[in-house]
């Protein structure tokens, strides 16, 4: 072990720990193989209980290297997924993702957090997610939201017609939708507005939120507005968890690059979240860059030219983790993409497709010169 711990390259990767009989236990990644996979074996006082257990019964060890620290991040999901390591699910908790689900009984609506969408004993009439954020996290950011919004009544359904106010709305946390009347009324449409922010096609309750906090700021309020800061940082969480969901259902067609060095650079090519194609380019002349223009128009036409009538897809649980990898992956620094429109793959659309791909291709020659 410690001879094979010492001959791991500094690269990018994927490592396999294995017990005694040969079974994989944990599938790790990292940027650097052989920093982290040190870290399990050495100053190891600061490691948690499971992380030691995990050492122990490490006898054996493998690894993949790869380009990209994105490979790593995308095989690493690949191989949990089809090996299902025991340390990963003891590290990981299987039931990471979670779902808000507006339940309702007669008048009554609520905001529910489940790990499965078959809990609870009434029939969900929408659902939201899976979000990337944990149980925990979920549910501390919907109660700030209610609270905020006054829609944190803690009366149960079946107490709905017994018009006696809620603990909630004693301390200012609830409008009153317990003591029915106008106040109900105003109660569901908050609660309308609730959803439809959570469906992004309302932001009207989060531009309400930001002028009650730069209100209260004005009036030196700042319990009031630091209230409502957290609220508004609640939805942010709430949104941007949505974003990774929106953006694979969209199934995107993608174009991908990132620099290895100076002359080489990885490509890419992404349908929604599955790499179809990855392939090492030179583009250190301008030669190079036309050649891999040609290149890379041939392998749209090849990968993407049939997908035209691709409708948008449901995200599963089992979908979201490579999902939220593309996502970050797009958003960071460390690539450049171009996201094909359907018109370039239809007839005519020859020559705007060739467009953009001179732009981005480009791009590079720019920037490196």
């Amino acid at each position: 072990m410690k001879t094979k711990i010492q001959e791991l390259p500094l690269s990018p990767g994927v490592y396999l720990m294995r017990d005694s009989r040969g079974t994989v236990i944990y599938v790790g990644k990292s940027k650097s193989l052989k920093k982290r996979v040190q870290s399990y074996f050495y100053n190891n006082k600061s490691h948690s209980p499971k992380v030691k257990r995990l050492v122990q019964h490490v006898k054996d060890l493998e690894h993949i290297v790869t380009d990209t620290e994105f490979e790593a991040f995308m095989l690493e999901c690949r191989l949990i997924q089809d090996i299902k390591p025991m340390y990963n699910r003891k590290m990981k908790n299987p039931l990471g993702y979670s779902y808000i689900v507006l339940r309702q009984k007669r008048d009554w609506r609520w905001l529910e957090i489940t790990d499965t969408l078959d809990e609870g004993s009434h029939e969900p009439s929408r659902c939201f997610g899976p979000y990337t954020a944990s149980r925990h996290s979920l549910e501390h950011a919907v109660q700030k939201v209610k609270e905020c919004c006054k829609i944190a009544c803690n009366h149960a359904p079946a107490a709905s017609s017994a018009n006696t106010p809620c603990l909630n709305y004693s301390i200012g946390l609830c409008l009153g939708k317990c003591l029915g009347g106008e106040t109900a009324r105003q109660f569901d449409e908050i609660m309308d507005r609730f959803i439809a922010l959570l469906q992004g096609d309302d932001r009207r309750l989060y531009d309400e939120m930001e002028r009650t906090m730069l209100g209260a700021a004005e009036r030196f309020d700042f319990e009031q507005a630091a209230k409502y800061r957290d609220g508004m940082e609640a939805v942010n969480l709430l949104l941007s968890k949505r974003h990774v969901i929106e953006f694979a259902e969209e199934n995107h067609s993608i174009v991908v690059y990132e620099y290895l060095n100076e002359d080489t650079i990885k490509l890419f090519l992404i349908k929604g979240n599955v790499v179809l194609h990855s392939e090492r380019c030179s583009v250190a002349t301008t030669a190079d860059i036309e050649t891999l223009r040609l290149r890379v128009k041939a392998l749209i036409l090849s990968y993407f030219a049939s997908d035209l009538e691709c409708e948008s897809t449901e995200v599963t649980r089992q979908d979201i983790d490579a999902a939220q990898i593309i996502y970050s992956y797009l958003q960071s620094s460390a690539c450049r993409y171009l996201v094909l429109q359907d018109s370039w793959l239809e007839d005519g659309g020859e020559p705007d497709m060739e467009a953009a791909l001179r732009d981005f291709m480009n791009h590079h020659y720019v920037v490196s010169s």
